[in-house]
């Protein structure tokens, strides 16, 4: 049953007239709409009834039928009802009072809340919301740990390169006597095999000597030590090895902008530079390779593995320094 009451109203097909409305349909024609109406519900007339006009005798053409008038629309203010919900749907309680959404959820500013009864338009009609190519409705901000931009990775792939050479030379310093004693036992064999293939030998014989294999271990592991020496309390302290001071950019850590300490640094260097003391089958160089590469395998914040093992992020250091920030305690 309609909820509008009965009475006089436009009529929606004709709205230059007006009818009477008795709560469930029309009753009685339709008066101009700007005389005044009677009082209560017109009097009940005889609908019409279709008469068929016969063709004159000598036209040929059929009886034409007279269609009686459309039916007339909804009363005015009628609504389409909504439709029932599912099997088994339960309104939602209402938050508890004085709930406040969590931090980061609050709507924007000049955010209307939609009017009772809503429903989203189904898909592929004129007024859905058009599909966005990615699961959220807007790009993501470039991330920025603690306000400063993400180092980039060409400045991270070039410090790489310049502590690389650093190491070395300081491996060529230390290593210089186990290298000139690698080479004493090593020129004898090299000229005894050149002696061979030139005699025509097809499988010249080669054998190192036990101070080779000694030799080859311990420069092998003072070059680990040496980068561990180098790299290490280097970041501990100030998050930068020489190469990153050159190209601008610092380690922090990933909750707050201070020392990483000597664990945490150990703990990234670790992940890299262990690999070293593997070089002998090849296996080190290659891991080694991959985990210089892994941070473009992160886009949100370019953290490579070992910045993943040690909570670090690496970032551009601003033209004045790196921020303050507030520890959990409260202290700065």
């Amino acid at each position: 049953m309609s909820s509008v009451p009965a009475g006089w109203y436009k009529d929606p097909a004709d709205p230059s007239t007006q009818r009477y409305w008795d709560g469930e349909g029309w009753l009685g024609k339709a008066i101009p709409a700007d005389a005044v109406p009677p009082d209560g519900p017109p009097a009940v007339e005889p609908e019409p009834v279709a008469e068929t006009t016969p063709a004159p005798a000598a036209s040929p053409v059929s009886p034409v039928t007279v269609q009686p008038a459309a039916p007339p629309g909804p009363p005015p203010g009628w609504m389409q009802p909504p439709p029932p919900p599912p099997p088994g749907w339960a309104p939602q309680p209402p938050p508890p009072p004085g709930w406040q959404p969590p931090p980061g959820m609050q709507p924007p500013a000049g955010f209307q809340q939609p009017p009772p009864g809503f429903q989203q338009p189904p898909p592929g009609s004129p007024q859905a919301m058009p599909a966005y190519p990615y699961p959220y409705p807007f790009p993501m901000p470039e991330a920025r740990p603690h306000g400063m931009a993400l180092a980039g990775l060409g400045k991270r792939l070039t410090a790489r390169l310049i502590d690389i050479v650093a190491v070395l030379m300081l491996s060529v310093v230390v290593n210089g006597y186990f290298g000139y004693l690698y080479l004493q036992d090593f020129m004898p064999i090299f000229r005894d095999y050149m002696e061979q293939r030139a005699a025509g030998v097809t499988s010249p014989t080669v054998v190192p000597t036990d101070r080779m294999q000694t030799l080859n271990i311990a420069i092998v592991l003072l070059c680990t030590l040496l980068w561990l020496a180098y790299e290490a309390p280097a970041l501990s302290g100030s998050g930068q090895t020489l190469g990153k001071r050159i190209m601008g950019i610092r380690v922090v850590p990933v909750e707050k902008v201070g020392p990483l300490g000597f664990t945490r640094a150990f703990t990234r260097w670790a992940r890299l530079g262990m690999w070293t003391l593997f070089w002998w089958c090849g296996l080190g160089l290659l891991i080694q390779f991959l985990y210089s590469l892994s941070p473009a395998f992160d886009p949100r914040l370019r953290q490579g593995w070992h910045d993943k093992a040690a909570a670090t992020v690496v970032v551009d250091v601003p033209p004045g320094g790196v921020p303050s920030t507030i520890e959990p305690g409260g202290s700065r």
